[in-house]
Parts: C-alpha cells; structure tokens; sequence
C-alpha cells in the first residue's frame, strides 16, 4: 500500500473503486488502522468498503498511530488528526471529499468540515462515539496505562507494547503510541528516552483534552451549529456509541438527516442503500 509523510509522520493509504472520492476514517478508538472497514466488529459485517467502491473511490488510512502510520510522542490533540487527513487530500490533489466516520472517526470528520467546509461535499456519521460512560472509560484507560509508566518506567512500555499485538483499547498498559513503537525503531528510541516527568504531562494532556465532554469528543457545538456541510447520522446503541451522542449530532447539525433505525435493522443491504442515496444526493 502506497506511503507518505504527513508533516514528517508516515501515513499509510489505499484508494479502492472508481468514482467520487470518500474520505474514509477508521473506527477502533485508538486503532484506527485502515483494515478496520473490512476486519473490525459490525463493520467487517456491513462492508461499507467493498460495497460503496462500486460507485466511489474510497480512500482509506491508517490513523496516526494507528495499523502501519507512523507517530510522534506529544500531547495528542483532535487538530493533529485532521492535519494528517487534510495532508493526505493535499497529496492526492483532491479539491473536495465526501467524508465517512465510523465510531470515533465521527469527531474527525467533523472536524475536517469545520476545519475546511469547502473542501467537504457530505459527511457520513455512522454511529459516533460518545457518552457518560465512553468518556469515563477513555479517562480510566490512560489512568491506567499513566500508573504502569510510572511504576515501571518508558522503557518497560516499550518493551511491553512489542512483546503482545493487543491495541490500547484492550491492554492500556501498552498506551495510544503502541502501533508506532512496533514499527519504528527510531520513534521507539526516543520514546524510551523520554522523562517520566515529561511523560505524565504528555499522558495526562492528552486525556483532558481529547475527551472533555459527555458526549461526542472533538468538535464545538458551537462550530456544529454553523457548519453548512450536510450530514447523514446513524445512531449506534451501546455504551461507547449511545443514541444521545448521535441526536446530539442532529441537533447541532442544521442540514443533519438522522436514520431513526435501531441497530438490529441496519443490515448491510439497508445501510449501503441508505449510506448511497444520500451520497447521490451530494
């Protein structure tokens, strides 16, 4: 799969299908590798993918620090996500995209309309992330991961991350950097050297300002408000993607469409259906 730099971090892409451009970002939280939309809980089932390039071309990528994209040991920010989407529609000369999120990949389509409304004809928002609960258990995860580095030291996470394959989702001992320490050696030197007292600011930065809030994490509702970007939004209904997070979408949004179908009757066939009329229309 083709490689670029993204202001100097690796960022791994694919192009599939022929059409429209569809911006697409990954679910999986802080594993939002590309091969998610084919490999990763009810997406592997929707095939959003194999489906939607029968009419699009869908660009699909490894999120940094995510999959094979590379990373950088700084306070990780919603602003850094969508500098490396927007470095990524820069390189393959792309005027405009539509946008698909999935789960967390909700905020950072959002995020890229408010950043550059001009350059997004429509954003899908398939069942966004967010919640009480999601945002409770995002902060418990870093606490965790925060209380291994200081017990053990960087260097043990390093060691840790490389010695299993499990994501930060599943072991937060390994941390949001794991993918990168696993695939580059220079990015995992320095990381080890990095102070422990540096270490927990950048830990416990990022936390605080990623998820602030009790529902979708990233955008302003404010910004929301004055987006002009239509916006297709899907309800999920667990505890990491709660129906109050999509109708919160709705309600910021002025040219949200809201699909008011539970998720047991979002098959593949009628969410392709529902997902391609409204792109049609865009």
């Amino acid at each position: 799969m083709p490689v670029i730099e993204v202001d100097g971090i690796r960022t791994r892409y694919e192009m599939v299908g022929e059409g429209p451009p569809i911006l697409m970002f990954s679910p999986g939280g802080f594993d939002s590798s590309l091969d998610n939309w084919t490999t990763f809980g009810r997406y592997k089932q929707l095939g959003f993918v194999d489906a939607l390039s029968q009419e699009y071309t869908c660009i699909v990528f490894d999120r940094r620090e995510s999959g094979q994209s590379g990373g950088r040991l700084e306070r990780l920010a919603w602003p850094k996500y969508i500098d490396q989407a927007i470095g990524l529609i820069d390189h393959l000369g792309l005027d405009a995209v539509h946008t698909m999120g999935g789960c967390v990949g909700c905020s950072s389509a959002a995020l890229l309309a408010i950043a550059q409304p001009e350059r997004v004809r429509s954003m899908v928002l398939f069942s966004p992330a967010g919640g009480v609960t999601y945002r409770a258990a995002q902060h418990q995860r870093f606490t965790q991961h925060l209380g291994f580095a200081l017990e053990h030291g960087v260097n043990a996470v390093v060691e840790h991350a490389r010695s299993t394959t499990a994501g930060f989702t599943k072991d937060p001992r390994v941390g949001p950097w794991s993918a990168a320490l696993r695939t580059d050696e220079a990015f995992a030197e320095r990381y080890a050297s990095t102070s422990l007292e540096r270490y927990r600011t950048i830990v416990s930065g990022s936390a605080r300002l990623l998820f602030d809030r009790d529902t979708v994490p990233g955008p302003e509702p404010e910004d929301l408000q004055l987006l002009e970007v239509p916006a297709l939004v899907v309800p999920g209904e667990d505890l990491s993607h709660t129906r109050s997070a999509a109708r919160y979408l709705e309600e910021c949004l002025p040219r949200a469409e809201y699909w008011d179908v539970p998720v047991i009757e979002q098959t593949p066939e009628a969410s392709t259906a529902r997902v391609r009329e409204f792109l049609s229309r865009h």
